[in-house]
């Protein structure tokens, strides 16, 4: 185990970040039980590798990006298995966050972001919902910038597309 005496901070660092977390999960995985068990998962895996961390780095990157990991690992061993992923439900947290938003229009947006494809969500997620830069985004979901700013500019098109033809459809005409 490392001695480094800024490895004593981690604890109450990593402590600190569960609420990021749970956010980033639940949005990730659209379920708050999937959710909830990939945080544990993320939580005990940087506590049993807290010694690979550098201090002086981001220590919410380098989570994220153990989380993310470990969601994708999860994925491909359901596809394997031949199980259905859990139905999406509505994302919380996400919409609330928005400065006078109404329920109405949280719930909307949540519906919205459940409805994107996984590798949209978690760019859209980590960049306009958790606040991330795009460098920072790229090295958690370990993808290439243009790869990165495609995702986040389809991620948006989607969402706005989607959230246009809700209001469409909640407005009469």
């Amino acid at each position: 185990m490392n001695s480094d005496p800024t490895l004593s901070t981690f604890g109450p660092e990593l402590a600190a970040l569960v609420p990021r977390l749970r956010r980033f999960g639940r949005l990730l995985t659209g379920h708050p039980q999937d959710a909830d068990d990939l945080v544990q998962h993320a939580l005990e895996r940087a506590w049993l590798h807290r010694a690979r961390w550098e201090p002086g780095t981001r220590l919410d990157s380098w989570v994220l990006r153990i989380m993310h990991n470990a969601w994708i690992d999860e994925v491909r061993s359901r596809q394997r298995r031949a199980q259905v992923l859990t139905p999406s439900e509505e994302l919380e947290q996400i919409a609330d966050q928005a400065i006078g938003a109404s329920p109405v229009d949280a719930i909307a947006v949540r519906q919205a972001l459940a409805r994107l494809r996984d590798e949209h969500r978690a760019v859209v997620v980590l960049i306009l919902v958790d606040g991330l830069s795009y460098k920072e985004a790229a090295q958690v979901l370990d993808i290439p910038m243009g790869t990165l700013t495609s995702r986040l500019a389809r991620g948006r098109e989607h969402l706005q597309a989607l959230l246009s033809s809700e209001e469409k459809r909640s407005c009469p005409t």
